[in-house]
């Protein structure tokens, strides 16, 4: 049996069972906001604060694979980081995801 001791670097966000799809939960890893995100059957894992107003990217929608910025509208791809639109230009940093069971666990130390 697999177990989070398996994966070094990587901790337990959250459970799988926690994630409504398409919603997503704010998180903190080691001093870091994490919005972690079940959607179109995968989970992911974006830094939560947007790269364009300083604001938390878990208030807002997910859609297409990437969650939008309540505050201005700008969108980033769940899968890169990169602003799919204006206001935004600078990408947020995304991170590995395992699933372990009913675990999720992130690393923020390894940004993919």
């Amino acid at each position: 049996m697999t177990t989070a001791q398996d994966a070094p670097g990587f901790v337990v966000a959250c459970s799988l069972s926690e994630l409504e799809d398409d919603t997503p939960k704010r998180v903190e890893i080691g001093g870091t906001a994490v919005s972690v995100v079940r959607t179109e059957g995968e989970v992911f894992a974006i830094n939560d604060i947007c790269s364009h107003a300083n604001v938390s990217l878990s208030e807002g929608e997910v859609e297409d694979c990437q969650i939008e910025c309540w505050l201005h509208g700008s969108s980033f791809d769940l899968r890169t980081g990169k602003p799919s639109g204006l206001p935004a230009t600078r990408p947020v940093p995304v991170y590995p995801v395992k699933i372990i069971g009913d675990d999720v666990l992130v690393s923020v130390t390894q940004e993919s």
